[in-house]
This record gives structure tokens, C-alpha cells and sequence, in this order.
């Protein structure tokens, strides 16, 4: 991951997707591991399909929870259309990860803006990891999981030992989902070593 002593991560997605849990989690493993930790919410909306945008910083030292555009080593989005918005946020050579769905934001649904068009290939342009975060979720039955599954796979582009994350997630999720929430975890972590493979052969 990046060189310099703090990192950022960028959350975003919509409004109902867990978003705000995810940056909890990863907030709390950041903690766990012995980090400095600043969390900020730069923009969003509490109904379902209002954007959410959630920023985790962490290191030794964190002066700042702000996060400029280009500033971003990881930017973790839980849909494509998000996704395009935060591009401006990422820095060069930083992780882009994507849940390979599309939903229609409120601007799109009121006749107010457009869908962006060829969105799922401007992201392979940009270097995205697309994982069907969404099908891994209803494939452990627990539809609800993609957030977990994301952090599953950003968990392999941090340093964090696997015990660490899941003893959060223990922590952090509501009882009865737990098992549901460590098994996505180990599918997103799976899906995101695939990727690695299958560009490591290309």
C-alpha cells in the first residue's frame, strides 16, 4: 500500500447499501491494529438512494480527516455510477474497488440527470477491480452482505491480520448475522485474490 505513513480510504455508495457499517468496521480493525484513526463523512443523505460518502483515515498519526481530491489510496465503491463520481479522489496508482452493479441514483430517478453510458468500461479503463460483490452475497444467502463482502476484498490491499477484521466484524454486525458477515468477508477476500490472479496471467 502507499508509502507515506497515513492512509485513506474512500467509501461511497447509496443510501441502504451499508456503507456507513463498512467504514465502521474498517474504522474499528484500523483501531484493533494499533492505528490512529479519523473518520469523516464528506456527503450524505439518510433516505435509501441518497449518496453516502465515508472517509477512513489511518497510521501512526492522522493530522487531518479531509480528503482532497487525488488523495485517496483506496477508493471502495458499492456501485458503478458512484464509483465514476469519486474517481477524481483517487490518487495515482491507487486501488479502485468496485461492486460490479448499477443502481439509479435520485437525480437519475426524478428526470434530473442521466445514467452515465459505458460506465463498467471507463472503470476497467481507470484499472478498477469490478467484483460481483452482489451475487457473492446472495450466494451465502445474506443479499445484504455486499459491504462486508467489499471489505473482504479490500482486506487483501491492507495490513491488517485476518483475526483482526473478523473479530470486529464480531463486534460490529448484530449477533444473528455473524456467520453470514464472516462468510462474506472470506468470499470478498476470495474474489479479490482471483482478480489479482487473473491479471497476474494476463
Amino acid at each position: 500500500m502507499p508509502a507515506s505513513d497515513t492512509t485513506t480510504v474512500l467509501l461511497c455508495g447509496v443510501g441502504g447499501q451499508g456503507t456507513i457499517l463498512a467504514a465502521d468496521v474498517l474504522a474499528h480493525a484500523a483501531l484493533a491494529a494499533g492505528e490512529t484513526v479519523k473518520v469523516s463523512e464528506i456527503h450524505g443523505m439518510a433516505q435509501r438512494g441518497g449518496a453516502v460518502t465515508t472517509v477512513v483515515r489511518f497510521g501512526s498519526e492522522v493530522l487531518s480527516m479531509v480528503a482532497d481530491e487525488g488523495c485517496a489510496d483506496c477508493v471502495v465503491s458499492f456501485e458503478t455510477t458512484e464509483a465514476l463520481r469519486n474517481l477524481p479522489y483517487l490518487k495515482r496508482g491507487g486501488y479502485l474497488l468496485v461492486a460490479d452493479e448499477t443502481i439509479k441514483p435520485l437525480p437519475v430517478l426524478t428526470g434530473k440527470a442521466a445514467m452515465p453510458r459505458l460506465a463498467r468500461q471507463q472503470l476497467a479503463e481507470k484499472g478498477a477491480a469490478l467484483i460481483p460483490a452482489g451475487r457473492a452475497a446472495e450466494s451465502i444467502g445474506s443479499p445484504k452482505s455486499v459491504n462486508i463482502v467489499l471489505l473482504g476484498a479490500l482486506s487483501t490491499q491492507l495490513g491488517f491480520p485476518t483475526q483482526v477484521w473478523e473479530e470486529v466484524i464480531r463486534q460490529r454486525v448484530p449477533k444473528k448475522t455473524i456467520e453470514a458477515n464472516l462468510a462474506a468477508f472470506e468470499a470478498g477476500r476470495q474474489l479479490a485474490l482471483a482478480t489479482k490472479k487473473e491479471e497476474g496471467a494476463r
